[in-house]
């Protein structure tokens, strides 16, 4: 039995547990179990990438490897079928990168949150607590399982943002559980909506006590059961519904008549009930990456939180909203995928822009660093909507890129906030002067966010581009002016970090007079080049060979095209013809 999964997921929770019984004194010893609990972690993540065999067959609905599935909570309905939940997890070539950067940035948010020393025990026990709920996002196959875990991350960062955070920390901790709840709300209609319409063919096989070995059901008697459901003479009672995400990326699974089948005929607002449910689920995810308009929360969380929960925020809990596109709402409903194509790519250029132009206005480095996340996630928007393998490729690129560069900046603006409790970029001037090291590192940061070729936010962009500018011949699902528009986002990045770079660091040495008595401008410390190195040397690393990355996600991202663009065709079609029949 794979157990590297569980072992993935679980391993922040025994510390945490650890951690829980030590008394509230021992600090040191709670803060090297935190380490080591996610060191274990990051071992496991390295484990897993490096076993992954990237050139696996996958379409999306197959391909999972490393797979635990265990019976949960199950229990018959009597004419009604059987209930079931099951522990399902597994690993493909669109989630190995996010749980390779779960291990990383979790390593490395320990570390910049050593020197905490407010209620040390409980700050520890809630990012363990974070980063359990996290990689079970990532590793989730169950949607019921997924959404515990992707309900349960709002906890602990709530009391993070909210205890540990700014002067307006519970203002931005509500407003951040507000946003997030909602969403959450949003995906759980479409849960039980999905879970209505889907059954588990395999589960319904055993439940008819048709021809099985090594208790797997074989192919050909899935299809049977496919077969028998399509033609209605199937039972209530024999059905086994799932939450089994698989499963629902199958039309076959679907029961005719059911509210989210394809040809179910419901309608809301004018517009077919699965094009509704596209959209709320959409919008629930939309809010975790953020995107304009639903952005607000996220500068407001970032300037408020902790240094290290700002890491966190920005370089995992947003890639679960792009995650949740990928991994769910496309591959679940394909033909509302290609009828708001328009609309996805739309709202990725708009943030690009929006993200970008707001990133300018800003005085607070954090502030701007915070819009600059919401300008480039922008880009996984437009990758997803283009629909072709380019494009999804450096979707994902993009998350795991992003991921370790936003930890990067969002930890040099810890740096000078630490020095001088402030952040703001015209109190500054000459820093370069006072603080080379430093220096160097916010260098770094900015030129590998803003796109330079050799790290790897070029590559990210690149394919990106490549992928909508080719998305009209090759999809048809984007219009050819979206990605000349984008590319304006790239100019603009330019424009925000060599104006801040050229305020803050270069000139004669300057510092706010308020600020002189109590700022002491030293240069980084062990602790803060154990933490910038490696992300820089990452950053670099997968800038120069992509296909250290490219390798393993390539195959699910074409695999995730072509599921898409065959269904969603097909089912769009018959979508739209039984809307007109009706």
């Amino acid at each position: 039995m794979n157990i590297i999964l569980s072992g993935l997921i679980f391993t922040p929770l025994l510390a945490a547990l650890v951690v829980l019984l030590l008394p509230a004194r021992l600090q040191k010893p709670m803060k090297a179990i935190a380490l080591l609990g996610t060191l274990v972690q990051l071992g496991l993540a390295i484990l897993l990438y490096l076993r992954f065999d990237g050139h696996a067959p996958a379409n999306g609905q197959t391909g999972y490897q490393f797979v635990q599935k265990l019976d949960w909570i199950s229990f018959s309905l009597g004419s009604l079928g059987r209930f079931q939940i099951e522990y399902f997890v597994g690993v493909d070539g669109v989630s190995i990168s996010m749980v390779l950067l779960t291990g990383i940035v979790g390593v490395i948010g320990v570390i910049s949150s050593w020197t905490i020393t407010k209620n040390v025990k409980g700050y520890f026990l809630l990012y363990l607590l974070l980063m359990t709920s996290v990689m079970g996002c990532f590793l989730a196959l169950d949607f019921f399982l997924f959404y515990l875990f992707f309900e349960f991350m709002l906890l602990p960062m709530y009391f993070l943002i909210g205890i540990w955070g700014g002067p307006k920390r519970e203002y931005a901790a509500i407003k951040f559980f507000i946003y997030t709840l909602v969403g959450s709300l949003f995906i759980l209609i479409v849960m039980i909506g999905l879970y209505t319409s889907v059954i588990d063919p395999q589960a319904t096989a055993f439940q008819l006590n048709l021809p099985g070995s090594g208790g797997m059901a074989s192919a050909n008697t899935i299809l049977q059961v496919q077969q028998m459901l399509q033609q209605n003479v199937l039972s209530s009672a024999d059905m086994v519904r799932t939450f089994s995400i698989p499963a629902m990326m199958e039309p076959a699974n679907f029961i005719p008549g059911s509210l989210l089948h394809v040809l179910s005929g419901v309608t809301l607002f004018d517009l077919p009930i699965r094009y509704i449910a596209f959209l709320l689920v959409f919008v629930g995810f939309l809010i975790k990456v953020p995107s304009v308009p639903v952005h607000t929360w996220l500068p407001d969380a970032h300037v408020e939180a902790p240094t290290p929960i700002s890491v966190i925020l920005a370089a995992i809990l947003l890639k679960v909203g792009g995650y949740g596109l990928i991994r769910i709402v496309y591959p679940i409903f394909p033909d509302a995928g290609a009828y708001f194509s328009t609309l996805v790519g739309g709202l990725g250029v708009l943030s690009i822009i929006y993200g970008a132009l707001c990133a300018l206005a800003m005085n607070d480095l954090k502030k701007l660093i915070a819009y600059s996340s919401v300008s480039h996630m922008g880009f996984v928007l437009l990758g997803v909507a283009s629909l072709t393998s380019e494009g999804v490729n450096g979707a994902i690129y993009m998350m795991f890129s992003h991921g370790i560069i936003s930890a990067m900046l969002f930890l040099v603006a810890g740096v000078i906030y630490d020095r001088a409790h402030d952040r703001m970029i015209l109190n500054f001037r000459g820093l370069a002067k006072r603080m080379p090291a430093y220096t160097a590192f916010v260098v770094v940061a900015f030129f590998a966010s803003l796109g330079l070729p050799g790290f790897s936010g070029f590559i990210a962009e690149l394919l990106v581009l490549l992928g909508s500018f080719g998305a009209p011949e090759t999809t048809g699902m984007l219009p050819s002016w979206m990605p000349i528009v984008a590319v304006l986002g790239l100019l603009l990045a330019a424009a925000y970090y060599l104006w801040a770079l050229q305020r803050m660091f270069f000139g004669k040495y300057w510092i706010f007079p308020e600020l002189r008595e109590k700022a002491v401008l030293s240069d980084l410390d062990f602790r803060e080049y154990l933490m910038l190195v490696p992300l820089a040397i990452l950053a670099l690393l997968f800038g120069i060979f992509p296909h250290l990355l490219l390798d393993k996600i390539g195959v699910a991202a074409t695999g995730f095209t072509e599921l898409v663009l065959r269904n969603g065709q097909e089912q769009l079609n018959m979508v739209l013809s039984t809307v007109i029949n009706n």
